[in-house]
């Protein structure tokens, strides 16, 4: 990840002396550019533009683009984390009979496929790391899957052994079977249909695929 900005880049420093109000704005300024012009040709200028700072203050505090960028990124991401392993605890990790339990993942998959993302960037920004290779850029691909994608399963992972504790299901492996749940129920009929799905349609898939994850490991 190159910068398009031609002044000259300082030894990185943490962020952790940056005003709470300045990062929150570089923040929201650079998912806007990101989000708009992509993450291979946004630059430091731009974002400290739209973030009404100054290119000096992003410097002070990033090391480089590729740090900005990853972080920006990696916020993003744990933002819309939080609300879902808010769902998860709602709909998963309260007390659930074995006959509660198709309603429960039900619930859960519709308020996490069906609840608007916090915002149009956001979905544009998690679209593009979708579309970057790890081998491309290994450090920003793991920092978005730790803060998002990563804690979501973890979180899923941990509601489902406490199932499989408690005998509402069988799970040898906890981690495989919250990723098998996150696929089944957020397939479509082709990858380009899925986010075009209407909420009815929707439905439709989100509950065959809970059919079929039962079928897996129900006991």
């Amino acid at each position: 990840m190159t910068s398009t900005s031609n002044t000259p880049v300082p030894a990185g420093k943490s962020t952790s002396r940056l005003r709470p109000e300045k990062r929150a704005a570089i923040m929201e300024g650079g998912r806007t550019v990101l989000a708009q012009h992509g993450i291979e040709r946004a630059s430091i200028d731009a974002i400290a533009t739209a973030s009404n700072v100054s290119t000096r203050t992003i410097y002070k505090h990033f090391k480089d683009k590729a740090t900005l960028c990853t972080e920006i990124i990696a916020e993003s991401a744990a933002r819309v984390a939080e609300d879902i392993t808010a769902l998860i605890e709602k709909h998963l990790l309260e007390a659930i009979s074995v006959e509660g339990r198709e309603s429960a993942m039900t619930d859960f998959a519709t308020a996490w496929l069906l609840t608007e993302a916090p915002s149009e960037e956001h979905r544009i920004l998690m679209d593009q790391m979708h579309g970057i290779a790890s081998h491309e850029e290994p450090a920003l691909v793991e920092a978005w899957y730790q803060a998002g994608p990563g804690l979501v399963l973890g979180k899923l992972s941990e509601a489902f052994q406490s199932w499989d504790e408690r005998g509402l299901l069988t799970v040898p492996r906890a981690d495989i079977a919250a990723a098998h749940f996150a696929q089944l129920v957020s397939a479509g009929p082709n990858t380009v249909a899925v986010s075009n799905l209407s909420a009815a349609e929707r439905s439709i898939w989100i509950s065959a695929g809970v059919d079929v994850f039962l079928r897996a490991y129900g006991t």
